[in-house]
């Protein structure tokens, strides 16, 4: 199954949202948190990314899916085309559709594919 890690700039964004996106996409989903920096600050640590990626990767891939900023700089680090991947997608809407797609058992482009998706997502209608 694909990995998803939140990277955030804080910690209690990055474990609430995966709380969030277990919650909705299962207590199977390989999500994992990793938000601000090793003291407790805010910002965003390599080593704790590096972490996450281990703790999710089954060896079907992993989606970063970063908050915005440096975490989206940190992140792109970590990528390795076919293996480690980096979703440019809302936060939280990509973390929750990549999520489902991936506890479906998808490959990591369509979870990647499902996650940009999110972006054309409206939450109202134009009428």
């Amino acid at each position: 199954m694909v990995g998803i890690v939140l990277v955030a700039h804080s910690a209690g964004l990055a474990e609430e949202a995966a709380a969030l996106v277990r919650g909705i996409a299962g207590t199977g989903a390989l999500v994992a948190a990793a938000g601000g920096t090793e003291d407790g600050g805010v910002g965003t640590s390599l080593d704790l990314i590096e972490r996450a990626l281990t703790a999710v990767d089954q060896g079907d891939g992993v989606v970063l899916v970063p908050d915005l900023g440096s975490s989206v700089l940190t992140a792109r680090l970590l990528a390795e085309p076919g293996r480690v991947v980096v979703a440019d997608v809302p936060f939280v809407e990509g973390a929750i559709a990549a999520a489902v797609t991936a506890g479906a058992g998808a490959p990591l482009a369509a979870v990647l594919a499902a996650a940009e998706e999110a972006r054309t997502i409206r939450k109202l209608s134009d009428s």
